[in-house]
């Protein structure tokens, strides 16, 4: 078996994609192995028996599960190649804390805000993302990256927002990022999907928002089958 890498994923999943990108910055070779979550394999299974979720990230065998903790290994198994974390240890902590923070704040709060239909619940959601999305518009002020001049743990980690979160957006019926409201945001979200590697794994628009419609059916039904 060697040290093989295999990555069990979904193209349109953004965790997965976060995970992509950073074996590619790294050169790493490995083979994709392309999940149906409506019927999920024995192999993600046996892989992640716990959140039976995508991505799993398998080295030489070993399954590793949660995207930015696969982040993290990869950035610790090949070291040498291509740094996505700064040397200085309070800049390392402060790109898993906001890269954390991202998940918890922006990633839940916008679709938090998608799946709720019309409202002054809805108007509040949506502001609650925005003030999320503020913070970061601090931590990229003065930096073409949020790494600097290249891209590194953090752009992967917030990476969704250029691409992603326009599709939860169209699906929710509504706008977060406006451009006049975050302009440092919007311009490195043009500039990170500017760069070649990045551009190319990216999935098509169509089918992100296909990706967001099924859970933001599925979860307006739980909604209204709740006492």
């Amino acid at each position: 078996m060697g040290d093989k890498v295999k990555l069990i994923a979904t193209p349109e999943s953004l965790p997965c994609c976060r995970v992509e990108w950073a074996l590619k910055l790294k050169g790493v070779d490995y083979e994709y192995i392309e999940e149906d979550l409506r019927n999920k394999s024995p192999l993600l299974l046996d892989s992640n028996p716990i959140h039976k979720k995508v991505p799993v990230l398998l080295h030489a065998g070993k399954p590793i599960v949660e995207s930015l903790v696969i982040l993290e290994y990869i950035e610790e198994t090949w070291k040498d190649k291509y740094p996505l974390l700064s040397e200085d240890p309070h800049e390392r902590a402060m790109a898993r804390f906001w890269a954390k923070f991202g998940d918890e704040k922006c990633v839940v709060g916008a679709f938090g805000a998608a799946w709720l239909t019309e409202g002054e619940e809805k108007n509040k959601a949506i502001e609650s993302a925005q003030e999320s999305l503020a913070f970061l518009e601090k931590q990229i002020q003065g930096k073409k990256y949020f790494e600097g001049e290249q891209i590194g743990f953090l752009d992967l980690a917030v990476g969704w927002i250029p691409h992603w979160l326009k599709a939860l957006e169209e699906v929710g019926e509504m706008k977060i990022l406006d451009a006049g409201r975050f302009p440092l945001l919007h311009e490195w979200g043009q500039n990170f999907l500017e760069i070649p590697l990045i551009k190319e794994s990216i999935p098509p628009r169509e089918k992100v928002v296909d990706y967001f419609n099924v859970g933001i059916s599925y979860m307006r039904s739980l909604a209204a089958n709740t006492p």
